[in-house]
């Protein structure tokens, strides 16, 4: 994923900050991983480069610990988070139809975020509330009874959303402009 303008700076001064905190030892690049993503929200590929050096390791040994470990992202979250429930009751009731609906309107694939960062996809084991499947959470929400149908209707509330707040944004700077005539 394509990094924001400003983000390579803060990446690094974040990543710089944590290393600093920590030793270089090699039973501190877990803690040090840890940080990062809790700082930065995802391990970007910059900052798994910038520990390595720190660490004296190839890249790809700390890409390879990010990657062992599933609590590790290696993309950033988007503004709203779509969790798409695959356990047992979910998936006998269409749950994988529910992400695949998902993936064809967002335009990614599950674990991904959307390029302008408003909504990350993933999958997730059981949210135990299998009398409601197929279950999405959005957001921390749960949404019950999903169907494909319901998908368009989630994301075009979100769309409704984001265009009403534009609204409101240009009728607050016009009425501000208004003012300094």
């Amino acid at each position: 994923m394509e990094l924001l303008e400003g983000e390579l700076e803060q990446i690094q001064r974040e990543t710089e900050n944590i290393l600093s905190r920590h030793g270089t030892e090699r039973q501190e690049l877990i803690p040090v991983i840890q940080d990062v993503q809790g700082r930065l929200g995802y391990l970007p590929q910059p900052a798994m480069e910038q520990i390595a050096a720190a660490f004296k390791l190839p890249a790809v040994d700390v890409y390879g610990v990010a990657t062992f470990y599933n609590q590790f992202r290696l993309n950033p979250p988007g503004k709203h988070q779509i969790k798409v429930c695959l356990g047992t009751a979910c998936h006998m009731l269409g749950g994988h139809i529910i992400l695949d609906s998902f993936e064809r309107r967002l335009g990614i694939k599950e674990g991904e975020t959307t390029p302008d960062r408003e909504f990350s996809l993933e999958r997730v084991a059981c949210v135990g509330c299998c009398a409601l499947a197929p279950v999405v959470v959005v957001d921390e929400k749960v949404e019950a009874k999903v169907s494909p149908i319901r998908v368009d209707g989630i994301l075009l509330a979100f769309e409704i959303e984001k265009k009403e707040q534009e609204k409101e944004k240009a009728e607050e700077k016009q009425e501000g402009g208004g003012q300094d005539q």
